[in-house]
């Protein structure tokens, strides 16, 4: 399985680390695209979180349009968007491509491949709503970066990966992890 991750100025960078490094000990896992916006190795700096670094990850510059990632022809199975930016979602929304995260958002939708956007925004206006509803209208899967509570986490760290979890399951990935109630 081959899957890109974005990652935007959005904060929630440990969601990203944890999604990444979920994906690299999937033995489905073959190939990771990496593309960052230009906010985002800001946010991450500010969250004093460090990316995993393997062989399987390839990064790629957010305007590389020539990329594998921009081309629907290109065997990329899902794709992560964590954390997405209420920008991002509403250039997706729009079908604006103006950067490769948007591009490559856009050819999942358009060749009905899954992908997750991991929202990071509280509260959100009508106009969120309404994007949110357009991109899950066109195939995408929007997730909350609200974690669950009742698995009794006993850090931030436990607390994310549970959601961390949830989002590589629903790009694809088999993950194992407690699910609601199983002990």
């Amino acid at each position: 399985m081959n899957v890109i991750v974005a990652i935007t100025g959005a904060s929630g960078a440990i969601y990203a680390r944890q999604v990444i490094e979920l994906l690299l000990a999937s033995p489905e896992v073959e190939h990771i695209a990496l593309i960052k916006s230009s906010h985002a190795a800001d946010v991450i700096a500010a969250e004093g979180v460090a990316l995993p670094r393997d062989g399987r990850i390839e990064e790629y510059r957010n305007d590389d349009m020539w990329s594998s990632v921009a081309s629907g022809s290109a065997r990329w199975d899902a794709m992560i968007v964590v954390p997405a930016s209420m920008g991002s979602v509403a250039r997706i929304a729009s079908g604006v491509s103006r950067t490769l995260i948007e591009r490559a958002a856009d050819v999942m939708l358009k060749e009905r491949r899954r992908l997750v956007l991991v929202v990071r925004e509280a509260p959100y206006s009508l106009i969120h709503l309404r994007n949110m509803t357009s991109v899950t209208e066109a195939g995408a899967i929007v997730v909350p970066a609200s974690p669950a509570f009742y698995f009794g986490a006993e850090s931030i760290e436990e607390l994310c990966l549970r959601l961390s979890e949830r989002i590589a399951e629903l790009a694809g990935v088999s993950i194992e992890h407690p699910h609601w109630g199983e002990e």
